[in-house]
């Protein structure tokens, strides 16, 4: 194998392992932030005088968290062991046989919906567990919530500045990428002969 496709392969094959990792991540957070809404959910003790409205709010939002993490945990689920059969192989020549280039869209679905909605959604949950378990202590449930709306406020500005971050890197990342590519496909037109459908192999890349 020449030196221009092990270089391509060798980009390749940090994709698969930070895709790999992503969705090793949305799979650990997926599940348990999951399995403590469902214990939430089963073991909350109502007591009478709650408003329907804030059953509603609550059980909406247990919904929506457990459906999320889910999805998340499926798409880990079925995408994961792919990638840790191809990782698992000796030598980046074995990297064109994983679907993380394929499946890229789903993997960072997964990502997103555990890492961003579901956290988001988690912090909501917190919010209205403490108003229903506090609701006959209404300062409790109202210092509760006023700690996790500045929490809350943070953690989306982290979100959006670490997406711009990264945004800002990958383009970067890209550009380089791209000029690598250029000179790898100048250097096998300056070969000739054999060289010349290597180059154009690349392109097509």
């Amino acid at each position: 194998m020449s030196k221009p496709e092990n270089n391509i392969n060798a980009l390749s094959w940090r994709r698969l392992h930070l895709s790999r990792a992503k969705l090793k991540a949305s799979s650990r957070t997926s599940a348990l932030l999951s399995g403590f809404a469902m214990v939430a959910l089963v073991e909350i003790q109502l007591s009478k005088g709650i408003s329907s409205q804030l059953l509603v709010a609550f059980s909406v939002c247990t919904t929506l968290l457990v459906s999320v993490h889910m999805l998340a945990l499926m798409i880990s689920t079925c995408i994961l062991p792919n990638l840790e059969a191809v990782a698992s192989v000796h030598g980046i020549a074995a990297v064109s046989e994983s679907p993380h280039e394929k499946m890229h869209l789903y993997i960072e679905t997964a990502w997103a919906f555990s890492t961003v909605f579901g956290i988001l959604l988690f912090m909501a949950e917190i919010a209205i567990l403490s108003w229903v378990v506090f609701h006959e202590y209404r300062d409790a449930a109202l210092a509760a919530t006023i700690i996790l709306i500045p929490v809350a406020i943070v953690f989306v500005v982290f979100a959006v500045h670490f997406y711009r971050q990264l945004v800002t890197h990958k383009f970067e990342q890209s550009v380089m990428s791209v000029k690598e590519l250029e000179n790898m496909v100048s250097q096998l037109q300056d070969g000739g002969g054999g060289s010349t459908d290597n180059a154009a192999s690349l392109l097509n890349v």
